[in-house]
């Protein structure tokens, strides 16, 4: 898998506690890409070179002889594993941008991503900004990261740049293959030539690129749409998913009604969110209701709300998306319609009272 990161990291060493830092790099808006593997059940990290060297241009059918960025070899990666790429296997996977929250070390974050994977079928993309705490504990630990969140903002919007180019060129060059299989075949047939075309679309049509947001992951992308960096008309996503939201509920439809989406905008609430709870005591009386764990006020124009609460097997949990809470068929059925870019709330029953829906 790939890890995106503003995290100083360590090019000789290859663990993840050695690899990656718990400071921001020097530079506010500096990203490092990295490979990280599975190894004798332990983590392998290569932290890959801001220019790829001839090798590993050659690999992904580059010419070696120029000069590539690793993010183009990234791209190539990913789309080969997703099953897009020239001689991809059938059922591709859709690819999933993962931001994590609060008091994650690298092995939180490799681990809970190895388990995205499994879980639902993706290929997740990494980004990791440095949330370990500052090497405090409590309060200090969570004020620590909500400001090393704010100093990610700029790195997180490079983040969505390079992933845009990246989907871009990909659709790009499909369209571009397509019509020139549909020239040879049906070059003096204009009606075959729609047919066709339509067809292929249809059939073989592109991943789908989706966004999870998780705790105070979206205290960050709040804090990017308010920024003057951001770019507001950026489509990229197909679905958006908010778990456990680690920010305000008061006033949150003024930022959420400007996330840009093709499909769907999901907020999953569970009222009984202990670590949400426990968030709101760590801030004492300036701590407002969490949006992750509060039912009232859901009044953006936009987004599908989606509780949890009092669900079998998700009790208190802060990760519902993962572990025990997946016994529950209808956890399980939602997550992995929602993070491959599918509508997802239609089992639902929708109480109007509240504008939720409840599993």
């Amino acid at each position: 898998m790939y890890i995106v990161t503003n995290r100083t990291v360590d090019e000789s060493k290859h663990t993840e506690s050695e690899a990656f830092g718990s400071k921001p790099i020097e530079g506010p808006n500096e990203l490092r890409l990295a490979e990280a593997s599975r190894r004798r059940n332990r983590w392998h990290i290569d932290i890959l070179p801001d220019q790829i060297t001839p090798q590993m241009a050659k690999s992904v059918d580059l010419n070696p002889d120029n000069t590539y960025p690793a993010s183009a070899y990234v791209a190539r990666k990913l789309i080969e594993r997703s099953g897009h790429g020239a001689g991809a296997r059938p059922n591709g996977r859709n690819l999933l941008l993962f931001v994590h929250g609060y008091n994650n070390d690298m092995t939180d974050v490799l681990d809970r991503a190895e388990r995205l994977e499994q879980n639902f079928g993706v290929e997740v993309i990494v980004f990791s900004w440095p949330a370990n705490g500052g090497g405090l504990h409590g309060v200090l630990s969570y004020k620590s990261d909500k400001r090393d969140a704010l100093a990610s903002v700029g790195a997180f919007n490079r983040v969505l740049e390079k992933l845009e180019a990246l989907v871009s060129d990909f659709h790009a060059q499909y369209v571009m293959d397509l019509e020139a299989r549909a020239e040879a075949r049906f070059a003096d047939n204009a009606a075959a030539w729609d047919r066709y075309f339509a067809k292929e679309v249809e059939k073989h049509c592109p991943f789908t690129v989706n966004l999870m947001l998780h705790s105070m992951g979206n205290y960050l992308y709040k804090h990017l749409l308010g920024s003057s960096v951001y770019s507001g008309d950026r489509l990229l996503f197909d679905n958006v998913v908010m778990v456990a939201a680690d920010t305000n509920n008061e006033n949150h439809a003024e930022w959420v009604d400007r996330i840009p989406y093709r499909n769907r905008l999901y907020i999953t609430i569970n009222e009984n969110d202990g670590a949400l709870k426990a968030s709101r005591l760590k801030m004492g009386e300036q701590q407002k209701a969490r949006l992750g764990h509060y039912l009232r006020r859901l009044d953006s124009r936009v987004a599908t709300y989606i509780d949890v609460t009092s669900q079998p097997h998700v009790g208190d949990s802060h990760a519902y998306f993962e572990e025990s809470p997946l016994k529950n068929a209808k956890v399980l059925d939602f997550f992995k319609a929602s993070l491959n870019g599918k509508v997802a709330e239609k089992p639902t029953r929708y109480d109007p009272s509240r504008n939720v829906h409840r599993l």
